[in-house]
């Protein structure tokens, strides 16, 4: 059966995404290159491996099974790649990390010259909801995770990186007094929350009970990117991290209203399963943390001590 490495990493991409058009987007191929490529690969086999119901690509049971062997036969690859660069004397591997998705503000500058300096590291970051994270690290997908909110009824271990800060925002067209507001203007404010579950809106939430705050819940989105556009858009305000709102609070497009008891601060924490054993790449990455962690702080984070 003459199926290449190049037609498995297509299928197998297929197959973890649900979408020819998402593993083209992924893979960065042309979509009809994808077509193709899934087409003469299943011409190898006498059983199908997708259907198709209206416009959506489903893979079958038996596809299924080709992708849990294309994954491993990758893997294999993958790790004879490794062997070779290290006896090099690179250090060489993969690095796999979940991050919640305002973790993707903080994570990068923390990975960039560690990924620098050893190039033969290959990186897997998935950015996903706060129990897509959780379930990644359980399930010992990841080396680590990073989370502003500590889960509970998890043995781990961690590293602080940086402190957290949530303000309450609005966009810029209404005015507000240059004072410290009391807690009573939430009377006056719709709020927009993050969804169920996120660690923003778990830490919102937590200050708001304490608080007994009088707040009105506007509505409810599905991620950081989707509520900073609705407030920028005049559909409410919300409680934000400042990390990821630096470029709209610049250009004038957010403000921060300053409301007694704000900043709420909490921590980004880099998580891993207590007991883990790290691999060479996992372990040489928690090490540059430890070293260099204040000097990224200072060069890449001066901004965040205005706020």
């Amino acid at each position: 059966m003459n199926y290449t490495i190049h037609q498995l990493r297509i299928f197998l991409k297929i197959a973890q995404t649900q979408s020819v058009t998402k593993a083209s987007h992924e893979l960065h191929l042309t979509q009809p290159a994808v077509s193709i490529q899934l087409k003469n690969f299943q011409n190898l086999f006498d059983m199908p491996l997708t259907e198709v119901v209206g416009r959506k690509i489903f893979i079958t049971d038996f596809g299924k099974e080709v992708a849990v062997a294309a994954e491993n036969i990758l893997n294999e690859i993958h790790a004879i790649d490794y062997r070779l660069k290290s006896r090099k004397g690179e250090l060489a591997g993969r690095l796999k990390i979940s991050v919640v998705s305002t973790g993707k503000y903080v994570m990068p500058y923390f990975l960039a010259e560690f990924l620098n300096i050893n190039n033969a590291i290959d990186l897997k970051l998935d950015v996903t909801n706060k129990q897509g994270v959780i379930d990644s690290l359980v399930m010992n997908e990841v080396d680590f995770s990073l989370v502003s909110v500590l889960p509970e009824n998890i043995q781990i271990e961690k590293i602080e990186l940086l402190q957290n800060k949530l303000y309450v925002v609005s966009n810029t067209l209404k005015k507000f007094k240059n004072k410290v507001h009391d807690q009573s203007i939430f009377e006056t404010l719709q709020l927009i929350y993050r969804e169920q579950g996120s660690g923003t809106r778990q830490t919102m939430e937590k200050f708001i009970l304490k608080h007994n705050l009088p707040v009105h819940k506007k509505m409810e989105l599905t991620s950081n990117e989707a509520v900073k556009q609705a407030v920028i858009a005049g559909l409410g305000c919300s409680i934000m991290p400042v990390i990821g709102i630096k470029n709209e609070l610049q250009n004038g497009e957010l403000q921060i209203i300053p409301v007694q008891g704000f900043p709420i601060k909490s921590v980004w924490n880099l998580i891993w399963l207590k007991g883990k054993k790290h691999s060479p790449v996992a372990q040489a990455f928690l090490n540059y943390l430890k070293i260099e962690k204040s000097n990224i702080i200072r060069d890449k984070f001066d901004w965040f001590e205005q706020y």
